[in-house]
């Protein structure tokens, strides 16, 4: 059965910043973009590399060592030389705390 599940504070990650959370065993980049949150999974499917310190766009993050980019709200690809995407989870803010839908 799917929850929601608390994996950070909203004031533990500022606008435009990003960090790798884990839940349940599993690595997940949580992002603020403007005050809005995203979580994805924290890996490219490239090469495996951490997408927490990807350069952040308005609604992607684009992975920093080979520069591909993936949407922060459905996880698809939107740039090479990722083939494949990754599991973008819904995310609500609870009061102080932000949650991730698992």
């Amino acid at each position: 059965m799917a929850e929601f599940v608390k994996v950070a504070g909203k004031d533990e990650l500022l606008p435009g910043q990003g960090k790798a959370v884990s839940v349940n065993g599993k690595s997940i980049a949580l992002f603020n973009v403007k005050g809005e949150f995203f979580a994805v999974d924290d890996y490219c499917t490239h090469k495996g590399a951490p997408l927490h310190n990807g350069m952040l766009g308005n609604d992607s993050i684009t992975c920093e060592w080979h520069g591909a980019t993936f949407d922060l709200k459905t996880g698809a690809v939107l740039s090479p030389p990722a083939a494949g995407g990754i599991t973008a989870y819904e995310v609500r803010v609870n009061g102080d705390d932000v949650e991730i839908l698992l």
